[in-house]
């Protein structure tokens, strides 16, 4: 029973990563209609700068909140760059963008950081277990700031006039465009807070995985399969995904199928959500005439 009690506690601190990449993968396809392929690609550049920061002297947390900032401006590049260009383009294309994408920056990292498997310093640290032994300081510790993020994600979303604005260009551009919102720049703006939160995810996952060029791949894999199972077009179904994803992902990975083949667990969900529920527990089955 402790043994399961403490897979359970380990996947919701995994489960609380995967809900914030989820969320930043459901930004993107909200207002593109395309999954974000780049998605762990561009956390880990983002993780690769917070170390280099943290080895020049800066403090964690001073890091953490430079990294963030210059993530945001990082998504608000990609977009302007990359993606404004071909926003009418065939879906190929937008999709090679994004494979073409992940592919420099995964060289970029190798190139300029090494491809040397790299140690994270984490800010959690507690000389006492805690909840009996069943979590880790840092497991905690990323557990609460995720948890904190997508609050204030919400709050952000659910209550500010930008956050009401970016939410309209999302959901119907047309119409937004009609009430005096510049959709390009909330196109814009929901690049850059993907980016950040996916970079929040990187820092905080970095201490667990240890750092490299690849340490997203898997990850992204999982969030994936958490933003179908929540629903790919619902921000709080992607969340609510991430964390059941993590915690199944613990569960079999402990009991049935083994820590090799874990990453067959998010392979499964997606599979069984694309024949079973396409549009995922919270989505939105979208009808077209034709």
């Amino acid at each position: 029973m402790i043994g399961l009690l403490h897979q359970i506690s380990s996947g919701i601190a995994s489960g609380a990563i995967y809900a914030s990449v989820s969320l930043a993968l459901v930004m993107i396809y909200q207002a593109t209609h395309h999954v974000n392929f780049a998605q762990g690609e561009m956390a880990t550049l983002s993780t690769f700068v917070a170390l280099t920061l943290i080895h020049a002297g800066v403090p964690f947390w001073g890091a953490f909140v430079i990294t963030v900032v210059l993530s945001f401006g990082l998504g608000v590049a990609v977009e302007r760059v990359l993606m404004r260009p071909v926003m009418n383009a065939p879906v190929l294309t937008s999709v090679g963008v994004f494979i073409g994408l992940l592919l420099i920056i995964n060289a970029l990292d190798g190139w300029i950081f090494g491809f040397t498997i790299k140690s994270f310093p984490s800010p959690f640290h507690s000389a006492h277990p805690l909840l009996g032994g069943l979590v880790s300081p840092h497991e905690l510790g990323e557990t609460g700031l995720t948890v904190v993020v997508l609050t204030l994600v919400w709050l952000f979303f659910r209550f500010t006039p930008l956050g009401l604005a970016m939410r309209a260009a999302a959901h119907n551009p047309s119409s937004a465009r009609l009430c005096g919102i510049n959709v390009s720049r909330m196109l814009g703006l929901g690049w850059g807070l993907a980016a950040a939160i996916g970079a929040a995810a990187g820092i905080m996952v970095a201490p667990v995985v240890f750092l490299d060029p690849n340490m997203m791949s898997g990850i992204l894999l999982y969030a994936f399969a958490g933003a179908l199972l929540g629903g790919i077009d619902s921000p709080l179904g992607a969340v609510i995904g991430g964390f059941v994803v993590g915690v199944l992902e613990n569960i079999f990975g402990a009991y049935i199928v083994g820590t090799e083949l874990k990453l067959t667990v998010a392979l499964i969900i997606i599979v069984a959500v694309l024949l079973v529920k396409p549009a995922g527990l919270l989505g939105r089955a979208v009808q077209v005439r034709v």
